[in-house]
């Protein structure tokens, strides 16, 4: 399999402002098409909310969209994400329990205020969505970039990685966690919306028997081997473990958009599969579904 023929390149990882990306779903696709993508994916922190944009768009100019989801989990004390793709965005099982992940990140960004502010830091939740210049509807979600922007535009850190740095990462004083779904859960709820799972940066959680654990328990289409805060030792080593398994080694850029002058994490297009992987993908997805019918 090639995984980085130029010509048919896909990013698989990309967030709009349904979630904490900068960018409005169709402008994430024209961006796909302007650096030389055939085809990307949408997928939000526990919401579908941008992928019909994203399809429309993407039927306009050209450019194949794959929908996608990114759920957020916590399994041996660290929060663990897990992507689906090619799902049913339309299921309402789906719909109902993203609802209720949602009312929980929301728990979550209110905890953080608080711990914030009782390090004397003036900031409200009301700043940080007054912050969007819009109004946030019931299926979009805040995440901690929306609140690190806040935390910069009123010179408590001095840029977006700064105020991760200092607050909002995880150990630092800022950082709340509540109780969430397991990461087996999760990569369940995709299949049973006819979706396929791919567990997500396994770099970041700096703990491989804490992966390959979930990978046996979960038993997922794929894992994420290409992404913007992984290295070539990072990619040859999850390479090794997708072919251990039997998984599918997808990638993408984790695109976020740009934040005062930064991009996170980094720019869309600069991790990429080829065509071959996201058919492998729409073929485990079909199989989950057959499997379950």
């Amino acid at each position: 399999m090639e995984l980085y023929r130029e010509s048919n390149r896909f990013d698989l990882h990309t967030h709009s402002r349904a979630s904490d990306g900068m960018n409005t779903p169709a402008e994430n696709v024209r961006l796909a098409k302007e650096n030389g993508l055939v085809g990307l994916s949408i997928t939000d922190h526990d919401t579908v909310a941008g992928v019909a944009e994203a399809l429309q768009a993407g039927r306009e100019i050209g450019i194949t969209v794959v929908p996608g989801i990114e759920i957020s989990t916590r399994a041996g004390g660290k929060d663990i994400h897990v992507l689906g793709y090619f799902l049913n965005i339309q299921d309402n099982l789906l719909l109902e329990r993203l609802a209720h992940l949602r009312e929980v990140r929301g728990a979550r960004n209110e905890r953080i205020i608080e711990k914030l502010q009782q390090l004397g830091i003036d900031i409200t939740l009301q700043e940080v969505k007054d912050g969007l210049s819009r109004p946030l509807r019931p299926d979009e979600s805040l995440g901690r970039p929306h609140i690190a922007d806040t935390l910069v535009r009123k010179g408590f850190a001095k840029d977006m990685r700064d105020a991760f740095d200092r607050y909002l990462a995880e150990g630092k004083p800022g950082y709340a966690s509540l109780p969430r779904i397991g990461p087996v859960e999760a990569m369940e709820w995709i299949r049973e919306a006819g979706g396929a799972p791919v567990l997500a940066h396994p770099g970041l959680y700096s703990n491989d028997d804490l992966v390959t654990e979930i990978i046996e328990s979960g038993k997922p289409a794929g894992i994420e081997v290409f992404h913007s805060d992984h290295g070539a030792e990072d990619e040859q080593r999850y390479l090794a473990i997708a072919d251990q398994y039997g998984l599918i080694p997808t990638g993408g850029s984790d695109y976020h958009g740009v934040r005062q002058g930064v991009v996170f994490h980094g720019d869309l297009g600069s991790r990429y599969v080829a065509e071959e992987t996201v058919e492998r993908l729409k073929q485990a997805a079909l199989a989950g579904q057959l499997g379950s019918s």
